[in-house]
């Protein structure tokens, strides 16, 4: 039997790579990012105009844990273009800075050429919750 046929959650990520031209493994969403790194990420990929999708990694711990196996990448964002892992949050904005992301991506970049990468918008404060413990 093939590992993935062991390991469906690695098939599921396997799947997901592939049939996503540019896809974001994060904390959070990308309406509600989880850490400044994923807010960041996402900020930089926002400002590009470019669509694409985005896993939670949060709900389930195997998602985490399967990703870096298939990545062989320890920390959280991940970003995949066609299928290859580009990197993470630093390397994402580094790649952003110098023009290189959007040559990944296939974007234009700005008139003015390298400018550093956008910051991540501020986060809305959580609601009021008052728990009954009566």
């Amino acid at each position: 039997m093939s590992d993935e046929a062991q390991n469906p959650m690695r098939e599921a990520i396997q799947n997901a790579i592939a049939q996503n031209p540019v896809i974001l493994f994060m904390k959070g969403s990308p309406e509600q990012p989880a850490c400044g790194f994923s807010a960041r990420t996402v900020a930089i990929l926002q400002s590009l105009d470019k669509p694409f999708a985005a896993v939670d990694i949060l709900p389930d711990p195997r998602i985490r844990q399967e990703l870096s196996v298939l990545s062989g990448w320890p920390t959280i964002p991940q970003l995949f273009v066609d299928g290859d892992l580009v990197g993470g949050c630093d390397i994402i904005t580094e790649m952003y800075e110098s023009g290189e992301l959007h040559e990944v991506l296939g974007v234009q970049p700005g008139a003015g050429g390298a400018e550093p990468a956008p910051e991540p918008a501020a986060a809305e404060p959580a609601p009021l919750s008052i728990e009954n413990r009566l």
